[in-house]
């Protein structure tokens, strides 16, 4: 019987997991593309909305990138797991450029945890023809109904990058980056060629530091104690190159790199074991 119980509440847990309610409320900020057009070629579209039960109430901004046309909309919808439903329904306040409607959409758009997107397909509902796409990200600007906005519109240009690039949302990238676990690169004795085992863990560091403008990486390099300490700070400079080359090769910018070089002046394991030596023949790293 307990190994029955067991089995109904392991086999429960992920079934809760699965369908645990995403916080839709807040401010979200994206991207509109309309069928038939690049990302580039989109519009801008705020989104704040509150969340009561299942019920979904707020407001919408829709800008054109570039200018300081927008338009804010009254939203109301429905959430549900991990879905949010909803329509734009009418003008409260906008600036039009010349000949251009502003057009309400209906819409249902998806989040995927893994990458802190809401995408999904929108269908106008009072313009023919236009049906497109919605991708946006949990923002932290605040929301405008004026018509001053106080979000640049920089941000575009940079999130039409981080889509093509694959990168995840802000959000889900400042969690990568604080959560990210160092490891030490370790060599063999008197080599500094990087072993393949290495290769996914510094591939997932570059894709960290290339996430953040401002972020860089620091390559420390060391030795074991076999051999003068001239020759020991040479072979901890070629470590740290070996590490700065395999970066840049693998799309990393050579001045978010700084190296350093300890050659045997900082072991973390005895020097008296061919074990402890082999902890000491590696290469530290750090963000900065």
């Amino acid at each position: 019987m307990r190994n029955l119980i067991f089995f109904f509440f392991t086999l429960f847990i992920p079934i809760v997991s699965a369908f645990s309610q995403v916080d839709f409320t807040g401010v979200w900020q994206g991207i509109m593309v309309k069928d038939g057009y690049k990302n580039e070629q989109g519009s801008i579209i705020y989104l704040q909305v509150t969340v009561d039960g299942k019920k979904v109430a707020g407001q919408s901004r829709d800008e054109v990138n570039n200018t300081d046309f927008f338009a804010v909309k009254t939203v109301k919808g429905t959430v549900s797991a991990n879905e949010i439903n909803f329509n734009q329904l009418q003008i409260e306040k906008q600036k039009n450029p010349p000949k251009i409607v502003w057009c309400n959409i209906d819409t249902k758009l998806v989040y995927n945890e893994n990458t802190g997107y809401l995408e999904g397909k929108y269908k106008s509902s009072d313009c023919a023809r236009n049906t497109g796409k919605l991708i946006l990200y949990k923002s932290t600007n605040e929301f405008s109904a004026t018509e001053k906005s106080p979000a640049l519109q920089s941000w575009f240009a940079l999130f039409i990058k981080d889509l093509k690039n694959g990168y995840s949302a802000p959000l889900i990238r400042e969690s990568e980056r604080t959560n990210f676990v160092f490891q030490p690169i370790y060599f063999d004795y008197d080599q500094s060629i990087i072993r393949p085992e290495y290769t996914d863990f510094l591939k997932r560091m570059i894709r960290v530091v290339n996430g953040h403008s401002d972020l860089r990486i620091k390559v420390t390099g060391h030795t074991d104690s076999d051999g003068s300490d001239s020759y020991n700070i040479e072979l901890s400079k070629k470590r740290a190159q070996a590490l700065i080359d395999f970066f840049v090769a693998n799309g990393l910018n050579r001045d978010k790199i700084e190296v350093e070089f300890k050659g045997e002046s900082s072991p973390i394991d005895t020097n008296k074991t061919p074990q402890g030596k082999q902890r000491n023949r590696r290469v530290d790293f750090a963000f900065i």
